[in-house]
């Protein structure tokens, strides 16, 4: 297993709350190198919190998070920081690229964390995916010269620079037409298989989430298998 979940469980509190908001309630999920899970649910149940501990951007209240073989609970911010830049990539539903970068400057970024000159390797990966999803024409272009799909597949290429084991995508076709959400979801099904990088996708689209390998539903704070190929 790359992944194993283990009886977490978040709350968020508001107010003068002292009880707080269950999110996420003793959830379990157990995910294999090179899988691809779509995670469904209402606006609200959960889904995107699940994304950011599972990514290390936030800490479960209790339970456990092992990523291969590595507890994620015994490391401090820094090292659960340098340990998220190389072995996870984020796809979000907005693309965030850096409007002052071109196309090729916004996919480098990442790898500079920690480096005081660039890696002659990284730039050759960069232009090769750059390439591969079809935008060696537009590289130098800034973002505001791009489409959505456009700067959505940039954003791809970004979150796999460093070459991570585990990629998350929070809704990244949500804001894209039909037509560019389809492109986008069959890219990242070819690179799930051609990276052999694993894929969690948090999706509303029926259409995205059923290129999935496991489609889970994430209801009152756990999740049902809800389709497995």
């Amino acid at each position: 297993m790359i992944l194993e979940v283990q009886n977490i469980s978040k709350s968020y509190f508001s107010g003068g709350n002292t009880s707080g908001r269950l999110i996420l309630d003793h959830l379990d999920l157990n995910v294999k190198q090179g899988e691809r899970i779509a995670i469904i649910g209402p606006s609200g149940s959960g889904k995107t919190t699940l994304l950011n501990l599972i990514g290390t951007l936030d800490r479960p209240d209790s339970g456990r998070i092992l990523f291969d073989n590595i507890d994620l609970s015994e490391m401090d911010d820094k090292q659960l920081s340098q340990f998220r830049n190389g072995k996870i990539g984020f796809v979000f539903q907005q693309h965030y690229l850096l409007p002052q970068l071109s196309l090729w400057e916004n996919v480098l970024l990442p790898t500079l964390a920690g480096k005081k000159q660039q890696n002659t390797e990284r730039e050759e990966r960069a232009g090769r995916l750059i390439d591969r999803v079809g935008l060696s024409a537009v590289m130098h272009q800034k973002p505001s010269a791009l489409s959505g799909g456009e700067c959505q597949r940039c954003a791809v290429v970004r979150a796999l620079i460093n070459t991570p084991m585990l990629l998350l995508a929070d809704e990244p076709t949500g804001a894209l037409d039909h037509s560019s959400s389809g492109i986008l979801a069959d890219l990242l099904v070819e690179l799930n298989i051609e990276e052999g990088v694993t894929l969690m996708i948090v999706t509303h689209s029926s259409d995205v989430a059923s290129k999935m390998d496991r489609i889970y539903s994430l209801v009152n704070g756990r999740l049902t298998d809800e389709h497995s190929l």
